[in-house]
């Protein structure tokens, strides 16, 4: 991927939709981090990055293809650099979210080894039924190149 090719996927839009964190499913992801259910139909916060993702229709796979690395090899490497998840109110089950995004920035940057890091961050918003924002998730990936 060139660095004008890079540059040129800030605006890029996800598919964006709808979607529900069902009452089992925040079970099982509250399980998983070893807490306690929260009570009144709230949802665990790491509902979050995974209800965004999907609600926005876009998959990790997406993300690396969209970088240009559908199939990295011994020299490339992909890793989750930063995020920021804002909840503006409180996400619970068995509401619907609408969420929309995309890539927001993109930057090349070259290291002193000469290694080449491609920087990707993406915004997704989850406004709730009466299409008030109730959080959003910033992500920045780095896309490591093996050849410069």
């Amino acid at each position: 991927m060139t660095e004008d090719e890079l540059i040129a996927l800030v605006g890029h839009r996800f598919e964006g939709g709808t979607y529900t964190i069902a009452q089992w499913e925040n079970r099982l992801l509250t399980e998983a981090t070893g807490r306690a259910a929260l009570p009144d139909g709230l949802a665990h916060p790491i509902a979050l990055f995974h209800a965004s993702m999907a609600g926005a229709r876009v998959t990790i796979g997406d993300i690396l293809t969209l970088a240009g690395m559908e199939a990295p090899d011994g020299d490339d490497g992909v890793v989750l650099l930063g995020y920021d998840w804002e909840f503006l109110q409180p996400l619970r089950e068995d509401e619907p979210y609408t969420m929309e995004g995309g890539v927001i920035a993109a930057e090349r940057k070259t290291g002193r080894s000469g290694r080449t890091t491609d920087l990707l961050t993406f915004e997704i918003t989850l406004t709730d039924r009466e299409g008030e924002a109730t959080g959003r998730t910033t992500n920045v990936w780095g896309f490591r190149r093996g050849e410069t």
